[in-house]
Order: C-alpha cells, then sequence, then structure tokens
C-alpha cells in the first residue's frame, strides 16, 4: 500500500501542475439530463443497468456535449462548479465504460495492459473536450477537483464504475442540495458492510480512505470520519484495516 500510495501522491502532482482549468462564458449548467438518466438506470443502490443505458446513449451524448461547451466560470458559485465536476467525473465514466460494453467485467479491461491504477489505464484516455481542452478523468479528479476544491466527501461521489467504489447516487448532484447529498453519500458509503465494517473496536475500512488519506486527516483523523457517519461508532483507538478493493462493474 506504501507503492500504491506513493502513486497516489505522483498522480496528484502531475495533474495538480499541468492540468489548465477549462472555462467558458456559459451560465450555470442543468443537470436534469443526468438526473433523469440516472434515475431511469441506477437503483437505490447505486448498481447501474448499463444494458438499459446503452440504449440511451444519445441522451447521455446530449447532456455530456452541453457540459463540454458550457465549463464552470468565477461567477459561478463554488458548488455550483463542484456538482459540474463531480456529474462530469461520473457521467464521463459511464460513457468510457458504454463505449466498451459488453465485453467487459471491469474498467480496467479498458486502456493499457500496464495494470497500475491510475496510471497508463482509462483514467489516463484523453476522450474527454471541456472548454475546448482534451482531458482525461484522472484530469478531472487530480486536477481540477482535489486541487480547487478543499472537500475530502468527494471520494464518496465519485464513481469509478467499479463495486468497490461508493454508490454511483441515482440522482445529479445540484449546488443548491450538494452538502446534503455528498454527506448522504458518506452515511451510505460508510455502512455498507461490503465497502466498510465498523465494529467499537475494530475498523476494517475502505481502500480509499487509505489511498486518500492525507484529504481526510487534513481537517480530523480518519476514525472521526468514520464516525461522522457510521451507525456504529468505533472506539479511538480501534484497530484500522482496509478491505480488498472489487473492480468489478458496479452492474446489476
Amino acid at each position: 500500500m506504501r507503492c500504491f500510495a506513493l502513486i497516489v501522491f505522483l498522480v496528484t502532482a502531475v495533474f495538480s501542475s499541468c492540468t489548465a482549468t477549462p472555462t467558458s462564458t456559459a451560465a450555470p449548467v442543468d443537470h436534469a439530463a443526468w438526473d433523469k438518466l440516472l434515475k431511469k438506470h441506477v437503483n437505490d443502490k447505486g448498481f447501474v443497468n448499463y444494458t438499459a443505458f446503452k440504449k440511451d446513449y444519445a441522451e447521455l451524448k446530449k447532456y455530456l456535449d452541453m457540459l463540454s461547451a458550457s465549463a464552470p466560470n468565477d461567477k459561478w458559485s463554488k458548488d455550483e462548479q463542484l456538482a459540474y465536476w463531480i456529474n462530469a467525473y461520473n457521467a464521463f465514466t459511464i460513457q468510457l465504460i458504454l463505449d466498451h460494453y459488453p465485453g467487459i467485467t471491469s474498467i480496467k479491461d479498458i486502456g493499457s495492459k500496464i495494470k497500475i491504477p491510475f496510471v497508463n489505464t482509462p483514467w489516463d484516455i484523453k476522450f474527454i473536450t471541456i472548454g475546448g481542452t482534451k482531458m482525461d478523468l484522472n484530469n478531472i479528479e487530480h486536477g481540477i477537483i482535489r486541487k480547487k476544491f478543499d472537500e475530502p466527501r468527494i471520494h464518496f461521489a465519485l464513481v469509478c464504475a467499479a463495486k468497490s467504489c461508493p454508490p454511483l447516487r441515482n440522482e445529479a448532484f445540484v449546488a443548491e442540495r450538494l452538502d446534503k447529498q455528498l454527506d448522504e453519500q458518506g452515511r451510505d458509503f460508510i455502512n455498507d458492510k461490503t465497502k466498510n465494517n465498523v465494529t467499537k473496536n475494530k475498523a476494517d475500512l475502505s481502500k480509499i480512505l487509505s489511498w486518500y488519506g492525507g484529504d481526510f486527516t487534513k481537517t480530523m483523523p480518519i476514525i472521526d470520519w468514520v464516525n461522522k457517519y457510521s451507525t456504529v461508532k468505533a472506539d479511538k483507538k480501534a484497530s484500522v484495516t482496509h478491505m480488498d478493493y472489487d473492480w468489478d462493474l458496479n452492474g446489476k
């Protein structure tokens, strides 16, 4: 895990230094089209019906084209910008899966044969254009969201199409409810025993809380983050371990 943590650090450093945030003169985006698709094809557990979603590919593409032409600017509120980038990451991830579906059982089946997470992988494919800038998923997550927004809860909301990811919310993130939505994502994620199993004396946690631990501990210890959302409270001195990560598609 030290090796993986180093990889995450290096990826963050690279994309934080080289990713220019696209901008436009557009007004804040209406995410209703994305909301409609999520309600139609994602269940309340966050699992995706990719077969049915592919039939609505044209509708997804219309929404993505709108995102491409409507990059945030400084006239948008911080929450409008963050909701845009979270929705963009998740929607473009769905596109990436659908472009290769069926025929894959994991997002990691796409791209390079060099299976180092987040390096020379699907997350590096520059299939996204926003504000005239060619981008990949790493650019959005590490170069923009993690760089610009001091918000560790984004790790409860960004979904890379794997079973061990947080659940894909079956509604769009919107500025006026973003804080509430992120807290709900935290509760759903931490209390899902397939992703985090918390008892008084032990917290067996998602590797997300290890890989991005530094994002969380800027504000408080990991155990405090867990106890903020967990229905079972762990002792401050509870042992912490991390579950294996299941990269199988979050399909239903």
